[in-house]
């Protein structure tokens, strides 16, 4: 999991990351990390569907990004969100062929960043990538 997330991070040009997988109990049970504070570990390790970035991912089934999670007021972000020092993020399911949701990747970027499509497209790409490895 350590190496897919490093190289979905080079290759979207972000700092920080996750990985999340959905458990047997329907939240989603962090894999893998890149650039989160140890202190915020705890609070990332387990998350509900609906709930921060990543929840919403699962949620909706489809990406949610934030170009400025500092600043953001859309209620998407959970308040512990901004001690990452993330600005830009973006997060996509990790979807099986039958629309389950598997998990959740998520990326950030020390800056304000709107992802572009191509951007979105690349690391919806790699969600299907895993998906493809945990449904083998």
């Amino acid at each position: 999991m350590q190496a897919f997330l490093n190289a979905a991070l080079a290759e979207l040009g972000c700092q920080t990351g996750t990985i999340h997988r959905t458990g047997a109990d329907g939240q989603l049970r962090l894999e893998a990390q890149v650039g989160v504070p140890e202190f915020l570990l705890p609070k990332i390790a387990l998350i509900p569907f609906g709930k921060g970035i990543a929840g919403c991912a699962a949620e909706r089934k489809g990406p949610v990004q934030l170009c400025n999670l500092q600043t953001d007021t859309s209620g998407v972000a959970r308040p512990e969100a901004k001690a990452t020092g993330v600005n830009g993020s973006l997060a996509v399911p990790v979807l099986a062929a039958d629309g389950r949701v598997l998990g959740v990747i998520g990326v950030g970027k020390p800056v304000p960043h709107d992802f572009t499509p191509g951007e979105t497209a690349r690391l919806e790409a790699r969600a299907a990538e895993l998906a493809r490895a945990w449904s083998a």
